[in-house]
């Protein structure tokens, strides 16, 4: 199987292209190559496929080998890879995700190659049972949640996967590996669930760091970011478009108050192209 390696921001993943369905041994295989030392090393495996809905689809495979329902960084790498690759010429593609349908993807190209995606990645969904977490209401602003001796308060969005959006004095610095894990299995969240440390310093920027369930801390999250923009809106911490400092650089949020829906705008790069034997 051949392989190009990519990162949106640093939250890199192992894309294959031509396969109609997901290999037999997805989970093991994804436990095995994502492994950055007895491994390739990836935050994930991202698999395009046919789609019968849209121009391509796309199915994600975490590093723990469970699989996740969306990812902005992954959906951006997909958009550039089918581009840049030749397997299609059109500036706006679709791509079928598992978490939240079908999604609009403006590419933004330079000489013949992307370097910004812009993806409409749908309505946020604010119900706190549809997140999901065991909590009513829409939508759950300021919930105090406790795990280990420590209260936190959270607001719950899913942009197709679930998200926690916490709010601190300082997330570059928050102690991400010591809280991230006991939030992600905590029993408000029957799913799990990814948690972004946030925190504002204007109007029109946030700076965020990211626990993702089935991955841990990773370097970027795209449906993080889309997430953390729309609770600080909610929040009244932000406008309604900012940029979103994550620890490998920035992506610009909207939240359109017209049609209701997110828009995430960044990079995706090609790092190296191999093949496996399986």
């Amino acid at each position: 199987m051949e392989f190009t390696k990519m990162h949106g921001l640093g939250n890199d993943f192992l894309v294959f292209y031509g396969q109609q369905e997901l290999p037999e041994n997805v989970s093991e295989l994804a436990i095995q190559w994502c492994n950055r030392y007895f491994g390739i090393g990836a935050d994930g495996l991202v698999f395009i496929l046919p789609s019968d809905k849209a121009d391509f689809r796309m199915r994600i495979i975490n590093s723990d080998g469970t699989e996740a329902e969306q990812c902005g960084n992954a959906i951006r790498c997909v958009s550039k890879y089918v581009f840049d690759q030749g397997y299609t010429d059109k500036e706006r593609i679709t791509i079928e995700t598992l978490g939240a349908g079908v999604q609009q993807v403006v590419l933004q190209v330079e000489q013949g190659t992307v370097q910004q995606v812009r993806v409409d990645m749908g309505e946020p969904i604010l119900d706190g049972l549809s997140v999901p977490t065991v909590l009513e209401g829409s939508p759950v602003l300021a919930q105090p949640i406790e795990t280990a001796g420590r209260k936190f308060d959270f607001t719950a969005v899913s942009m197709g996967n679930p998200h926690c959006i916490i709010y601190v004095e300082d997330a570059p610095n928050f102690e991400l590996d010591t809280w991230g894990p006991k939030l992600e299995v905590h029993p408000y969240f029957p799913r799990k669930i990814n948690v972004e440390f946030a925190t504002v310093t204007s109007r029109d920027r946030v700076e965020m760091r990211v626990w993702e369930r089935g991955a841990g801390p990773t370097l970027a999250c795209g449906t993080g970011a889309c997430a953390t923009l729309v609770s600080s809106v909610l929040n009244g911490l932000t406008d309604r478009a900012a940029w979103i400092g994550l620890k490998g650089g920035d992506l610009f949020i909207e939240w359109n108050a017209q049609d209701n829906h997110v828009y995430m705008t960044g990079p995706a790069e090609a790092v190296f192209e191999g093949s496996i034997d399986i």
